[in-house]
C-alpha cells in the first residue's frame, strides 16, 4: 500500500520549505504571489530531459512573471550536485532548491525512483530521488492545478501553460478536479 494521497485542487496543499542554492530557504508560506507560485520538481542533475526543461523554464519565466506567477525548480539532488546543474545548464536566472526530503515528496504526491547506475548521459543516479511534477498553488496556499510523473518524459510544456493562464486569469476559471468523496 501507497503513503501516497492525491493533493485535490482547492484544498491547501502540504508544508514545503527548502533550502535554496543562493543561500537561505525558500518556504511556500512565505512566497506572496500576485496569482500563483510555480513549483516545478525535477529529477536532479542525472536527468538530460530536467535540463531541457529547466532551460524551457527559465526562457520562459519572464511570461509567467508578467501573470503575476512565482517560480521555483527544486529536487532531491544535494546542494553540490543542484550548484553542479545549475552550472553546466546555465540556470543562472531560476530560483533553485535542493535537498528536498522524499518523505516531503511522497506528501506532493511525488514517485520515488531507485537509482539504477549511470544515466545515458555519464552520471551517476541517486540512490533515491523523486520523479517530476508541477504545481500552481494559489496564494491563499490551496491547490490550483497539479501534473506528476512517473518518468522524465511527458511534463507540461511551459509554453503552453502561458495562453492557459491568460485564460485562467481573464475568466476566473475555477481549479478542476476537486471532487474526493463519489459517494456524495
Amino acid at each position: 500500500m501507497s503513503d501516497m494521497t492525491p493533493l485535490l485542487p482547492r484544498q491547501a496543499v502540504p508544508a514545503l520549505t527548502v533550502p535554496l542554492l543562493d543561500g537561505g530557504t525558500w518556504s511556500l508560506a512565505d512566497s506572496n504571489p500576485e496569482n500563483f507560485t510555480m513549483v516545478v520538481f525535477y529529477r536532479g542533475l542525472h536527468c538530460p530531459i530536467c535540463k531541457a526543461y529547466l532551460n524551457e523554464l527559465q526562457t520562459t519565466q519572464p511570461k509567467f512573471a508578467e501573470r503575476g506567477v512565482t517560480v521555483i525548480a527544486l529536487s532531491s539532488d544535494t546542494q553540490e550536485r543542484a550548484a553542479e546543474a545549475r552550472q553546466k545548464w546555465g540556470l543562472d536566472q531560476l530560483t533553485i532548491g535542493h535537498s528536498l526530503d522524499l518523505k516531503t515528496a511522497r506528501v506532493w504526491g511525488l514517485y520515488v525512483s531507485a537509482g539504477k547506475g549511470k544515466t545515458s548521459i555519464g552520471i551517476e543516479e541517486p540512490a533515491l530521488f523523486s520523479e517530476p511534477g508541477l504545481f500552481l498553488v494559489r496564494p491563499d496556499g490551496t491547490l490550483y492545478f497539479g501534473a506528476v510523473q512517473t518518468m522524465p518524459f511527458a511534463r507540461p510544456h511551459f509554453a503552453d501553460l502561458v495562453p492557459a493562464l491568460d485564460f485562467v486569469l481573464k475568466s476566473d476559471y475555477p481549479a478542476r478536479g476537486e471532487v474526493a468523496d463519489l459517494a456524495a
